[in-house]
């Protein structure tokens, strides 16, 4: 059974709270709230999303909301909206045991209030990591005023799940052109990486398991680039940026592409991809069985096909597999 580490659920209250809480999170010219709604999922739908579940031998989604992350400018909003899809994700947790967990959502920019939500999410609500997006108020997630969530989940040995946050990198030369999300994304991706490479974190926080979605961005097609030329602007780095780049893992979102697929293959190796759908993002263009039988249609040998669907990610998690 296929364990799908990157998948979303986007419970009413949730975006009806962000949508009363405002603020910023991203460039108004990409969204003028805290994070945009998503579209809305209730428990009607839940039988459903089981039954697509059972088509694509997935015995468990591991939740996060995705670019709607409960990032806020006050405290006080930030907690609750954090509260509310922490617990919603446990509700599910609780009502269908082994089909549903989560990573825990944490109330950004808050240090201390992410600590203690943290601590809930781990310790109380059982779940599997923690989710963080490549950019919060338009701040990599790997400077150092996040430092202290760093230390915790690398003495805690968590899972930590990265997600782009839809600001296109901040950049005009992608927002205005209308490819904040359909590249905009993948170069969030790339940027974490590249980001968490420059500034040693995986060196100083190495218990922590790194994932990172869409199978990188465009990291695979740079190894040898990076380590050709960012020494020269990086020379203090411990190792190879594709040595540290190879520490993390990527989950397999590519839209089907095979391409894309063989490179970060090529890149990173069978044992660094696991599964991951983005559902139900990608529904709009394929089954949700594709989403990871796509793999099988391609020239990956079937031994590292079997372990990135059915093993990877359960070992990631320190689940039965």
């Amino acid at each position: 059974m296929i364990v799908d580490i990157h998948a979303h659920y986007f419970p009413k209250a949730y975006n009806d709270l962000l949508l009363r809480i405002g603020g910023r999170s991203l460039p108004e010219a990409a969204r003028p709230s805290t994070a945009r709604p998503m579209r809305n999922d209730d428990a009607a739908g839940i039988p459903t999303r089981l039954q697509q579940m059972e088509e694509a031998d997935v015995q468990l989604q591991v939740l996060s909301p995705a670019a709607s992350p409960p990032y806020a400018e006050k405290e006080a909003d930030a907690v609750a909206a954090a509260r509310l899809i922490n617990d919603s994700y446990a509700e599910l947790a609780r009502k269908y045991p082994g089909r549903f967990n989560a990573v825990v959502s944490l109330p950004l920019p808050h240090i201390d209030a992410s600590l203690r939500e943290m601590e809930r999410g781990l310790d109380q609500l059982g779940m599997l990591g923690v989710s963080l997006t490549c950019s919060c108020f338009d701040r990599s997630t790997a400077e150092a005023e996040f430092e202290p969530l760093y230390q915790e989940m690398n003495r805690r040995r968590t899972v930590l799940n990265y997600h782009p946050i839809q600001n296109g990198i901040c950049s005009p030369m992608i927002n205005d052109y209308g490819f904040t999300v359909s590249v905009g994304a993948s170069l969030e991706d790339a940027a974490i990486v590249l980001h968490l490479i420059a500034r040693r974190v995986p060196e100083r926080f190495p218990s922590i398991k790194y994932v990172v979605p869409h199978l990188g961005g465009i990291i695979p097609m740079l190894l040898q680039r990076l380590d050709n030329q960012a020494p020269r602007q990086h020379p203090n780095l411990p190792e190879r940026p594709s040595v540290t780049a190879r520490r993390f893992h990527y989950d397999i979102v590519g839209h089907g592409s095979q391409a894309a697929l063989l490179c970060a293959w090529k890149a990173f190796g069978a044992d660094h991809l696991v599964a991951g759908s983005d559902y139900p993002v990608l529904l709009a263009f394929e089954t949700y069985r594709q989403n990871f039988f796509y793999l099988r249609e391609s020239i990956l040998p079937p031994e590292d096909v079997d372990k990135i669907l059915h093993h990877n990610a359960q070992i990631l998690l320190g689940l039965k597999h």
